[in-house]
């Protein structure tokens, strides 16, 4: 009677994972659905600069890095790029928002890099930008490193050169809004 069981049981837990595997086969993803209408996916723009115009239908903190969003964007995610983190701090829990570079401290490294965005991290919250590819707890201060690795080694390099912040490196990642 066990074995039987046992057996039954085993088809009813194979059937199940054959269905899943065949319903997640057959649901497309964004991109997938962007594809099938002859589009690719869109990704707002990156505005490395701090002085230069960046049209965009969001408003954005002063220690934010901006990107283009259109309008009616609810989430939405920018291009990939590449920062320099100069500065970590970890925050005690996901939800400390009062752990943060402070923002006298960004705009100092600012002055350094007049044409590239110091931008800083905050705890992620309803209707504000995030970043991509940071741990939950991680709250960073970087500087735009440029679309390609090659352009984000040469800032890097130039980072460097300041001597002030000796522990830099690089980290690719994406700004995300979540607006809903």
């Amino acid at each position: 009677m066990r074995r039987r069981l046992y057996r039954v049981s085993c088809i009813v837990v194979a059937c199940v994972v054959i269905v899943a595997a065949s319903v997640a086969a057959t649901t497309p993803s964004s991109a997938q659905r962007a594809s099938k209408r002859g589009k690719r996916p869109q990704y707002g723009r990156v505005c490395p600069d701090p002085v230069a115009p960046c049209p965009s239908e969001m408003t954005f903190e002063p220690n934010d890095l901006r990107f283009r969003l259109p309008k009616n964007a609810v989430i939405y995610d920018s291009e990939e790029f590449y920062a320099v983190v100069l500065k970590t701090l970890r925050a005690p829990s996901d939800e400390d928002c009062e752990q943060f570079v402070p923002e006298g401290e960004r705009t100092q490294a600012q002055k350094l890099f007049p044409r590239r965005k110091v931008f800083t991290s905050r705890c992620q919250q309803p209707v504000s930008i995030y970043y991509t590819n940071l741990a939950p707890r991680a709250r960073v201060m970087a500087v735009y490193g440029g679309a390609t690795r090659a352009e984000a080694e040469r800032t890097l390099a130039e980072v460097r050169a300041t001597g002030k912040f000796p522990g830099a490196f690089l980290r690719r990642m994406r700004i995300g809004v979540n607006g809903t």
